[in-house]
């Protein structure tokens, strides 16, 4: 069994894993991505909404722009029938949603990992891991079947809701699931429909419909009336009929191009963190696909873990072991946030007594008529108002996001392209480092604001939050 060592070992060449390869190569970090599928990317895959928050992080990447051009962006989407909400009054230049295929995202993030310098090892599948104080060992099999033993001193398994290095971990997935039966598609449409996003339940079957901008749309549907295993066979004519009953029409779905089924889990890892190795994305987490949220919160798990990681490795960590251990604090009740939320809007599309299409219909009127309230409803489906508890030290706006103001040295999230805290300071002002800042960066990216009656200095973090603003 021969050994090979990596600085950081990634099991799962998903979103979230191909994002977090590519952030720590980007830093100097040796990288190495173990994949259990061939290599090359499928082009049918489940994931299709990047929300606003996503966006700024893949601008902070400079992918944002390309990615824009793969789908089409949506600046309403219609809830249950009768509550519009309107995207546009999000605070972001990306104040839209983009349907796009999962599969984009993953291209461009392949193709920046791989530049970046990441080792990708594809057919390899991970059979057991063993710790100690100095790292982690992965026991592997290679494409040929051959064992192979590759160690890290940190590893990350981003590998799914069947992650092996979850069930390597010893780490419980608990939850239940909450919807069987769910049908996907891809199909065309006779009929273009007057909503571009529309989801809508008719109480014993809801629906939702959205174009990926080059002609295809992405239907999902579910029936109580048709509950099956995910092993039972599905077709074009069960699509059409959900929708009709859910849509009132079905659009004349023809030439669909992948139809799958599939049930849905609420699960959450107890940890995120044991030891020297991390859980991100589905193999932290996993919900219903209400919202679209799955694939951007395991990317913003991503976002959030590597600039940690890269400053532990890099010796610039104050104190390492609170840094890593904070991906934990601040990811973990996002996640269950994600599951209350998501959940939520399924319960509320599936709803079919009295009381709970009540309830249903004056949630619908109280978004609409308190716009305060829709906001806030949107900042939380699109990550954009998600933030997290003040650093140590300091106060608000600590743990917030950062918004992409404009600087004299170009927009923020054009700055944080280079993977380093950006300090932003008045004219004239050179500020240092906050002796509260969790690192002592190497490369400090400096900023100054275009407005002069600006005083105030901002301490941005890599991933897009402040960590501390002084006046």
């Amino acid at each position: 069994m021969s050994t090979t060592d990596t600085d950081v070992l990634v099991i799962g060449a998903g979103p979230a894993g191909l994002l977090l390869a590519g952030d720590l190569a980007t830093a100097g970090i040796d990288v190495t991505l173990v994949e259990r599928r061939p290599h090359g990317l499928g082009n049918l895959t489940r994931a299709f909404a990047v929300h606003a928050r996503t966006l700024e992080q893949l601008d902070a990447r400079g992918l944002a722009d390309e990615l824009l051009t793969t789908g089409t962006t949506l600046s309403t989407a219609r809830l249950f029938g009768r509550l519009d909400l309107d995207l546009t009054r999000l605070p972001t230049r990306f104040n839209h949603l983009l349907v796009t295929p999962q599969y984009e995202v993953e291209r461009l993030l392949e193709r920046r990992a791989v530049a970046a310098g990441v080792t990708f090892r594809y057919g390899t599948e991970l059979r057991g891991l063993r710790q100690d104080a100095d790292g982690a060992t992965a026991e592997l099999t290679d494409p040929d079947g051959t064992p192979l033993a590759l160690r890290a001193r940190y590893l990350v398994g981003t590998d799914g809701v069947r992650s092996s290095v979850r069930a390597a971990l010893g780490l419980p997935f608990p939850g239940r699931s909450v919807i069987r039966s769910i049908v996907l598609a891809d199909v065309r449409l006779a009929e273009e429909p007057a909503d571009s996003f529309s989801i809508a339940g008719s109480g014993d079957t809801f629906a939702f419909l959205a174009p990926f901008g080059d002609g295809w749309y992405r239907v999902m549907g579910w029936s109580r009336t048709h509950q099956v295993a995910d092993s039972e066979p599905v077709d074009l004519d069960e699509v059409r009929e959900i929708a009709r009953k859910a849509l009132g029409t079905d659009h004349g779905m023809h030439d669909a191009r992948w139809i799958s089924r599939f049930h849905s889990d609420e699960r959450q890892a107890p940890a995120y963190r044991v030891g020297r190795a991390f859980l991100a994305g589905d193999a932290a987490h996993v919900h219903s696909p209400a919202g679209g949220q799955g694939m951007n919160t395991g990317l913003q798990d991503a976002a959030n873990l590597s600039w940690k990681l890269a400053a532990a490795l890099r010796g610039e960590a104050s104190d390492p072991e609170a840094l890593l251990d904070s991906y934990q604090s601040e990811r973990h009740p996002v996640g269950a946030m994600v599951l209350r939320n998501s959940g939520a809007l399924v319960r509320l599309a599936m709803a079919h007594t009295p009381l709970t299409r009540a309830a249903r219909s004056l949630a619908a009127r109280f978004l609409s008529a308190v716009p305060p309230a829709s906001v806030r409803a949107m900042g939380m489906l699109s990550g954009i108002g998600i933030s997290y508890a003040p650093a140590p030290g300091t106060d608000r706006p600590s743990g917030r996001r950062a918004p992409d103001v404009h600087l004299r040295e170009g927009r923020l999230y054009e700055l944080l392209r280079q993977g380093e805290f950006v300090l932003i300071a008045p004219e004239g002002a050179t500020p240092a480092l906050p002796a509260t800042a969790p690192v002592a960066p190497k490369h400090l990216v400096r900023a100054t604001w275009t407005d002069p009656a600006k005083k105030a200095t901002v301490l941005v973090r890599p991933d897009g939050y402040v960590h501390r603003a002084s006046h």
